[in-house]
């Protein structure tokens, strides 16, 4: 199991739209970087949920990979400002992942509580001009994550 960070704004899709929806594609991500770890992902990996430009930005939950390597349907969608003409369905230059939610929790785990127990290299998004909205995240960091989110949870929710 591998373990991921997604940013989102809540003003666009939240953690609570996860927790309405309990399924949904992670769709529009135009960047080559975060599109590779979005490529990595498999069924089963745990997602923390970011939510970014907000005050506080944090981490506010939890989500899973459900289907993996999927095409992501915006880039054929002419009218959607993720459109790439240069995609076509033989040949998807997007791919994305299904998610769905696990838990939200009752505080996030502010930016400034990440910056205050993290390195750069811990954690990407504490990295100074870090814009990726998909990020890998190390086991260690992620036990570390959850139990900044709940310190009184006897075991992590998450396996080996």
């Amino acid at each position: 199991m591998n373990y991921w960070l997604l940013k989102s704004e809540p003003e666009v899709y939240g953690i609570r739209d996860l927790k309405r929806d309990f399924t949904t594609i992670w769709d529009g991500v135009r960047n080559y970087q975060a599109r590779n770890f979005l490529r990595a992902m498999q069924p089963g990996d745990l997602v923390f949920f970011y939510h970014s430009n907000t005050s506080p930005p944090g981490i506010a939950g939890l989500m899973k990979v459900v289907e993996a390597n999927l095409a992501d349907p915006t880039q054929f969608d002419s009218s959607s400002p993720y459109y790439d003409q240069k995609s076509t369905p033989d040949a998807p230059r997007w791919q994305t992942v299904c998610v769905e939610f696990v838990e939200e929790w009752a505080e996030i785990v502010s930016l400034e509580q990440l910056k205050q127990t993290f390195t750069p290299d811990d954690l990407m998004v504490v990295r100074p001009g870090n814009r990726l909205s998909v990020t890998a995240v190390s086991h260690s960091t992620a036990q570390k994550i959850l139990k900044l989110a709940n310190p009184h949870r006897a075991m992590p929710a998450i396996a080996d």
